[in-house]
């Protein structure tokens, strides 16, 4: 079966203070950018990626590829207005029966581990997120302004890579766009189907503000 890993990076320098993307921005004297698609091509031998980029940044992206890697495995499509609407085109260039892994550019700590597990269970199950437990205490806000407490340990805190049967994932996006879907796992539901959890990595963190940067700068030691 084949392999694809969707790179979902749409996002902005906005909460970074910066003018530049964060999948952009340098770590260790390379591009965040760079880690994510590193880890990805050495997980499988076979792993294709779809490398989703705005318009404006495709060139960046370009850039990154020829400066590092056999551009023979990547791909690369032009992002949408939103999440969906990226993962949407992305899927457009996933050819053939497959596993199909959807990931944040800028969760660059990823392990190879978690991709084989995140592979292995999609394999098994069809719709895998991986999730990590809440330390914290948390609360919910109602929509009449009052607020209560949720037993934490009901709760997970879902990252990517998001692994799915191609064959579940591609008609799953052909259904309509709703607000509600915040990620793959969101859209799969909507379609009628079951997502399996399982466990994640406390490392895989999302960088999105000057804080994360400085935090993966420390864990890469």
């Amino acid at each position: 079966m084949k392999k694809y890993a969707i790179i979902v990076a749409g996002g902005s320098g906005s909460r970074m203070q910066s003018s530049i993307p964060k999948q952009f921005m340098m770590l260790k004297e390379k591009p965040v950018l760079y880690y994510t698609l590193d880890v990805f091509l050495r997980s499988y031998a076979d792993m294709n990626i779809v490398l989703v980029l705005p318009e404006e940044y495709i060139a960046t992206g370009q850039e990154i590829i020829d400066a590092y890697f056999n551009y023979d495995r990547i791909k690369i499509t032009t992002g949408g207005r939103t999440r969906f609407h990226s993962v949407q085109n992305g899927l457009k260039l996933v050819e053939g029966e497959s596993i199909v892994l959807v990931h944040d550019a800028v969760r660059c700590l990823l392990d190879v581990s978690l991709i084989h597990s995140c592979y292995e269970a999609a394999f098994e199950f069809g719709a895998v997120v991986p999730a990590i437990a809440c330390k914290d205490s948390v609360r919910i806000i109602n929509e009449d302004g009052s607020n209560e407490s949720v037993e934490r340990r009901h709760v997970r805190l879902v990252q990517t890579p998001q692994a799915f049967l191609s064959t579940i994932l591609i008609p799953a996006y052909s259904i309509d766009y709703k607000d509600r879907f915040t990620d793959e796992a969101t859209v799969v539901e909507a379609f009628g189907m079951k997502v399996k959890l399982i466990e994640g990595d406390e490392r895989n963190i999302k960088i999105t503000r000057p804080e994360d940067l400085e935090l993966a700068n420390l864990l890469m030691q």
